[in-house]
């Protein structure tokens, strides 16, 4: 049967469209557009399948219109339990951050807050093991990866046995990113459900949505246990993530245990996320936020959350915040690094006006391509002045910004624009030389362990790199 258009013709055909589709009717930024018009130009059959999986956003509105609706209705609630909240416009240094991250991101200043760090995994678990044996009332727990290895079903038997002492759970983790659970998901959750428990994933795997679903990922990792503590960082659930991986070694991490008001904050976080996966209708809030008695901390912080189902990245303007105003040093670590052009700018202007830039990412990368991208930006920032340090004793997996021994950022969003604009993440601003200067130590600890790059040296890598970095940073917009 002879086909009444030629194959070429009709793969040229379909390009065009979705060109035109690109240009006029989803109204990405410039370069995000540009990128996917180079995909489908160079590649066209295989661009057309990599836009299916990974660039279509038809029903965008759609997807998240009633989640913005619920999280409207849920913080009107929130804000209104909150008045008792301290919030000091006065916070010296910092009060423009704090300022502008209210007005933008809607997050609440909160000075009453005990905060502990944790750089390993083993402490992390630990002490989150530890307070959920201790929880009474309530364990909400949310998290990006959750592996099916000793390590996850240590946490599944414990949220299980609290179960059955009648301490309500609610276990919350991203389908793709917790795909190892795979077809047994239910199988292995099936004895949290008996004992009265309850788990949902966040967007779940449907064929016929497959390809909106590699995108809008909750990246986020927010466990809260009776409205009185909470924890908040880049580890996941995982053996891997307490060093047990031989192919990857040791893991380094950055995690927080909060105690104080900005627990609210995180619950709330977790009940918008809860609701929106579950489709469960809580009819009353006041029971998962107890009034906050005899907090020892009196560290200032905000809990800023930022995703797709917002236009403004609150986070990444955070981050730029935080660059700009850096007036002696900035460190970051991050185990991603693909900025966009306000991020590389404001590292490069603050280098050239001579703040202390380093900047440290992992040497063995978990995914290479990733790594192109990084290296691609790191000519331009070693010639602006930023000390680039590649962490060389395991993986460096922290989420990590903190400015002149004032100022830092922890959280689940890397340095990245898959962070920024595509999945959902929660990161704690924190306004607090303490803390700061703990993370800071921490910093030149993992130093030691870095090596760091020479620019002379760097500029002399294979000519497959070079070519590898430029491919993947044209593609930066849509990694």
């Amino acid at each position: 049967m002879k086909l009444p258009i030629p194959f070429g013709t009709l793969i040229l055909i379909i390009n065009i469209i979705l060109i035109i589709f690109l240009i006029f009717f989803e109204r990405r930024d410039p370069t995000t557009t540009w990128a996917w018009i180079l995909i489908l130009t160079v590649l066209p059959i295989v661009g057309f399948l990599i836009y299916l999986f990974f660039g279509q956003d038809l029903s965008y509105q759609k997807m998240f219109s009633k989640k913005i609706i619920d999280d409207e209705k849920k913080n009107k609630y929130i804000n209104k339990i909150t008045k008792n909240y301290i919030y000091d416009s006065n916070s010296r240094e910092n009060k423009d951050i704090i300022k502008m991250n209210f007005r933008n991101a809607k997050s609440l200043y909160t000075q009453m807050n005990d905060v502990k760090l944790y750089f390993d995994g083993k402490d992390k678990f630990n002490d989150l093991f530890e307070e959920i044996r201790n929880a009474e009332k309530f364990i909400h727990m949310e998290y990006y990866i959750v592996e099916s290895d000793n390590l996850g079903h240590e946490l599944i038997e414990l949220l299980t046995k609290k179960a059955k002492e009648g301490v309500e759970v609610k276990f919350l983790f991203d389908a793709m990113g917790s795909n190892k659970l795979g077809r047994d998901r239910d199988k292995i959750l099936k004895g949290l459900k008996e004992a009265g428990g309850s788990y949902a994933s966040f967007f779940p795997s449907h064929f016929s949505y497959i390809n909106k679903r590699i995108n809008y990922r909750d990246h986020r990792k927010i466990v809260v246990i009776d409205g009185k503590v909470a924890f908040l960082g880049g580890f996941n659930v995982g053996d891997e993530y307490v060093g047990k991986n031989k192919k990857i070694g040791y893991w380094r991490d950055t995690h927080l245990r909060i105690k104080g008001n900005a627990v609210n904050d995180l619950e709330a976080r977790f009940l918008m996320d809860w609701t929106y996966a579950s489709k469960e209708d809580i009819k009353d809030y006041s029971s998962y936020f107890p009034k906050k008695e005899n907090i020892p901390g009196r560290v200032g912080m905000q809990i800023v959350s930022s995703g797709p189902d917002h236009n403004e990245q609150y986070i990444k303007n955070g981050y730029v915040k935080i660059i700009n105003n850096a007036k002696k040093s900035l460190y970051v670590q991050s185990p991603y690094f693909v900025p966009d052009d306000n991020i590389l700018d404001s590292l490069k202007i603050s280098a050239f006006s001579g703040v202390d830039v380093r900047l440290m990412l992992p040497k063995n990368p978990d995914h290479k391509f990733m790594a192109w991208g990084a290296q691609s930006y790191i000519t331009e920032l070693l010639k602006a002045g930023v000390r680039v340090f590649l962490y060389d004793n395991g993986f460096l997996h922290c989420k990590a910004i903190m400015a002149d021994d004032s100022v830092c950022s922890v959280g689940t969003a890397n340095m990245d624009i898959r962070s920024f604009k595509l999945n959902f993440e929660t990161n704690a601003f924190i306004y607090n030389s303490e803390i700061t200067n703990k993370l800071e130590n921490q910093f030149f600890i993992d130093m030691q362990y870095s090596k760091e790059i020479n620019i002379e040296e760097f500029k002399h890598r294979s000519r497959l790199s070079k070519t590898l970095e430029s491919i993947t940073r044209l593609l930066s917009p849509i990694l």
